[in-house]
C-alpha cells in the first residue's frame, strides 16, 4: 500500500494516541493532543475562509509559541505552505523575503506590529494580516477569530501529494543573501522518521522544551518527532536562561536542544543551582561548532547525556549526530569526548561523503579536508524560486554543503571549516573552528570569533576576536601561551582583539563572521578566498 508521506500523519498519530494527554503548553495555555488538533484544524479552516488555497504561502512573524506550532500542521492541512520568519532579521531583510516568497497572508505577534505597518506598503502580495494578540490597527483580524469560524473535516491521507512543498525557510543569511529552501510533505516525513530510528531516544513519556526557535530549520524537526511520539511540548517563547533553569524544573523536562551560545549561556546563569534539573534526560547540540570542554562542562552541570548533532536548513535540518556507534570503543575519556564533539556518523535516510575538488573522497585519516556531500530522503527539493543557485548545489546527485571536513574508517566526520571561513595563510590551511575550540578552552572566554584578516606576507592571518567573562581578565601574552599547549604555532591568531561587546549574531545564535570579517577587510581591493 502506498500511502502518502506528510506531516500530515505526525499530527494525527498524536491526537489518535494521546488525545487525553496534555501535549502543548505555551505560556499560561495548555491543550490535550485532541484540542491542539481540533486548533489545528480550525486553523486550516479559517486560512480556507480567507482565501488561502494550496500552493499559497503563509508568513509567521513570531517567537515560539502554540500558534506557530499550529500553522506546522493548519497551513499544510489545507495544502499551503507554513512559511516561518526570522525574527531577528532587519525589516530590509524580511521586506526582500516577503517580496520574493509572496505570501498571501502574515500572522504575527504583537510586538512586531510597528514593522507590520511597513509590509501594508511594501509587500503587496500580502492580503491578509492576523495578530496573533489583541486587535491591532495593523490587523485585519486576530488569530482567535480567524480560529472561530469552525473546523475542517480529517482529510484522506490519499489526497495529499507527498511532492508537494509543506515549509518554506529562508536560511539565515550568515554568508549572504537569505534563499528560500522548499521541504516536502515527503521530506518532512522521512526526516522525522529518520531522527526517529537513528538519532534521539524518545518516549512519550517525554517533556521536550521548544528551546530552538521554530522559524530555524525546521524547527530541527522538534515539530514533528515530538508530536508524533506523543511529547509534552513547553514553547520556550524567547531563550533566557534563569527562564529555561525554571521551565526544566517546573515542567520536569527531559529534553532539550541548544546552539553553543545556548550552552554557555546556561554554564553561565548565576540561578544555575537553584533549580531542580536532574529530569533532564538528553541535550541536543548543533548549529555551531562544540568543543569537547563545552560537552565536559555540560555533562557536568545538567547529569545528563550530551549529543552533538549537524545539519543545514536544506537537509531538514540533521545530517548526522555523534551518538554512540557499536563498532567504536574511544580510547578514553578524552578520545570520547573528542568524538561526541564531532559532527557524527549519518542518521537513517541519507548517504554522506567528504570529497575533493573532482568528487573523489577523501583518505579516511582525519587529516585530509574535503567537502561534505549528502544525498538523502532528508534533502530539499531546491530554493524556493531559484533554480540556477539549486543547480549550484545540487551536481552529480549530491547537495554539497560548504562544509570542510575530515573522517574516519567509522564515518566519524569532523568539520573543520566553512569553504569561505577556511584562513589559507602562506598556502596553509588554518581551520577558524579549531583555533575558536582551542580559544573557549580557556576558563575565562565567554565567547570568541576567528575570521582571515589581510597580510602582505602570508595573504591572509588569522584574527580572533574574544569577549570575556564577567569580572575575568586575560591578555593577548597569556592567551598565546595556553593556545601554544593545544595547537600548532603556525596556527596561532596573530591578532588578538578583546571586546566587552557580544558578537553579532543571527536570528538562531550563529556568529555573523562576515560582519567581523568586513572590519578587517573593508577598504581592500582583494578579498582573499579560502580554499
Amino acid at each position: 500500500m502506498n500511502v502518502p508521506l506528510t506531516p500530515i500523519r505526525c499530527l494525527y498519530r498524536g491526537v489518535d494516541l494521546y488525545g487525553s494527554k496534555v501535549g502543548v503548553v505555551s505560556g499560561g495555555c495548555r491543550y490535550t493532543y485532541a484540542q491542539f488538533g481540533e486548533r489545528c484544524e480550525r486553523l486550516a479552516a479559517g486560512l480556507l475562509a480567507e482565501g488561502v488555497g494550496p500552493g499559497d504561502r503563509v508568513a509567521f512573524l513570531s517567537f515560539n509559541n502554540n500558534q506557530l506550532l499550529e500553522g506546522y500542521y493548519g497551513a499544510p492541512l489545507i495544502r499551503a505552505i507554513v512559511m516561518p520568519l526570522n525574527v531577528r532579521l532587519t525589516p530590509a531583510e524580511l521586506t526582500e523575503i516577503l517580496n520574493h516568497a509572496e505570501p498571501r497572508m502574515l500572522i504575527f505577534e504583537n510586538d512586531f506590529a510597528p514593522l507590520v505597518e511597513a509590509f501594508h506598503k511594501l509587500c503587496p502580495s500580502i492580503e491578509c494580516y492576523v495578530a496573533v494578540d489583541t486587535p491591532t490597527a495593523q490587523a485585519d483580524l486576530t488569530y482567535e477569530s480567524l480560529l472561530s469560524g469552525g473546523r475542517i473535516e480529517r482529510p484522506d491521507l490519499f489526497s495529499f501529494d507527498e511532492e508537494d512543498i509543506a515549509e518554506l525557510f529562508y536560511t539565515s543569511g550568515s554568508t549572504g543573501t537569505p534563499k528560500g529552501v522548499a521541504l516536502s510533505h515527503r521530506t518532512l516525513y522521512l526526516h522525522a522518521l529518520g531522527c526517529l530510528s537513528s538519532t534521539l531516544e524518545f518516549y512519550d513519556t517525554d517533556v521536550a522544551l521548544h528551546t530552538i526557535p521554530l522559524f530555524h530549520a525546521n524547527g530541527w524537526g522538534t515539530a514533528q518527532t515530538s508530536t508524533m511520539m506523543g511529547l509534552k511540548q513547553v514553547m520556550v517563547r524567547r531563550f533566557d536562561p534563569a527562564n529555561v533553569l525554571r521551565l526544566i524544573q517546573d515542567e520536569r523536562a527531559t529534553n532539550m536542544s541548544l546552539v553553543p551560545v545556548m550552552a554557555n549561556a546556561l554554564l553561565n546563569c548565576a540561578d544555575l543551582g537553584k533549580y531542580d534539573t536532574s529530569s533532564l534526560r538528553e541535550i541536543g547540540l548543533g548549529g555551531a561548532a562544540s568543543s569537547p570542554e563545552l560537552i565536559e562542562r555540560m555533562e557536568k552541570a545538567f547529569g545528563c547525556r550530551v549529543i552533538v548533532g549537524y545539519g543545514l536548513t536544506e537537509t531538514s535540518p540533521v545530517v548526522s549526530m555523534s551518538r554512540t556507534k557499536g563498532t567504536f570503543q574511544p580510547a578514553n575519556e578524552e578520545d570520547r569526548l573528542f568524538h561526541l564533539s564531532m559532527t557524527g556518523w549519518p542518521i537513517v535516510g541519507n548517504e554522506v561523503r567528504v570529497v575533493d575538488a573532482n568528487m573523489q573522497d577523501v583518505p579516511r585519516d582525519m587529516t585530509t579536508i574535503g567537502e561534505i556531500i549528502v544525498r538523502g530522503d532528508n534533502v530539499m527539493d531546491g530554493y524556493y524560486r531559484e533554480p540556477e543557485a539549486t543547480k549550484h548545489v545540487m551536481t552529480g546527485g549530491w547537495f554539497h554543503t560548504g562544509d570542510m571536513a575530515v573522517w574516519d574508517e567509522e564515518t566519524y566526520i569532523h568539520i573543520v571549516d566553512r569553504k569561505k571561513d577556511i584562513i589559507v595563510s602562506g598556502g596553509e590551511n588554518i581551520s577558524s573552528i579549531e583555533l575558536e575550540k582551542a580559544i573557549f578552552a580557556h576558563p575565562s572566554v565567554l565567547e570568541c570569533a576567528v575570521v582571515a584578516a589581510p597580510d602582505p606576507k602570508w595573504g591572509e592571518i588569522p584574527a580572533a576576536i574574544v569577549v570575556l567573562k564577567p569580572d575575568r581578565q586575560l591578555d593577548s601574552e597569556n592567551l598565546l601561551a595556553f593556545l601554544e599547549k593545544r595547537i600548532a604555532k603556525f596556527k596561532l591568531p596573530k591578532i588578538i582583539q578583546f571586546t566587552q561587546n557580544a558578537l553579532p549574531k543571527t536570528g538562531t545564535g550563529k556568529i555573523l563572521k562576515r560582519e567581523l570579517r568586513e572590519n578587517f577587510w573593508a577598504g581592500k581591493e582583494r578579498r582573499v578566498q579560502g580554499i
